[in-house]
């Protein structure tokens, strides 16, 4: 097995490790883009149809790198569409008619999401996991964060969930009011929590 030593990480300096969960432990982000193109083609093709525009599909690579990953959902929602010139209200109207809002589209784009993980499965990187098992035989503590409210879904999904000693998930950050991603806050309370 290879702990990294032959690539000149010596494990016994390691104190501990402090993982993101998405894009480094797990493959999600394909996920996301597909729950991504679900919400934001149906509303786009909508739209167009109503507006007699051309149709202009999310682009699962572009628009998924550019405007969504990262961000809270809200915030890519709003950063998406103003790409393509659009602005929706924040609110609901004042008369109680529904509309679409920024986080009734992130809502969907979750649901979307956590069915996708329940039908398919979400992939965990060999690479990683070799690492994390490295790590955990030379008695490093590892701690995975996420800014997703669904890591603790997604790490069992993966089958890895009992390779961490910590993890720090969207539901902290909410729970605790840290600063969202790229602030380093979720980070750092892993970090914490695995004693560094």
């Amino acid at each position: 097995m290879d702990t990294g030593e032959d690539r000149g990480l010596a494990l016994d300096r390691v104190r501990a490790a402090v993982l993101d969960t998405d894009g480094v432990i797990t493959d999600t982000a394909s996920v996301h883009a597909a729950a991504w193109k679900r919400v934001f083609d149906a509303f786009l093709l909508e739209r167009s149809r109503a507006e007699g525009t051309r149709f202009r599909p999310f682009d699962m690579r572009e628009d998924y790198l550019r405007h969504v990953d990262g961000r809270p959902r809200a915030e890519g929602v709003r950063s998406f569409l103003a790409s393509r010139g659009v602005h929706l209200p924040e609110d609901s109207s004042p008369d109680g008619a529904e509309g679409v809002t920024p986080a009734w589209l992130a809502d969907r784009k979750d649901g979307y999401f956590l069915d996708f993980v329940s039908r398919y499965g979400v992939r965990a990187f060999p690479g990683t996991v070799e690492f994390v098992r490295a790590l955990r035989s030379a008695g490093v503590p590892v701690a995975a964060a996420s800014a997703s409210r669904n890591c603790a879904r997604v790490l069992r999904s993966a089958g890895v969930d009992g390779l961490f000693d910590a993890r720090v998930d969207g539901v902290d950050v909410a729970r605790l009011g840290l600063a969202a991603k790229p602030d380093p806050a979720l980070f750092l309370e892993a970090a914490r929590r695995v004693g560094v």
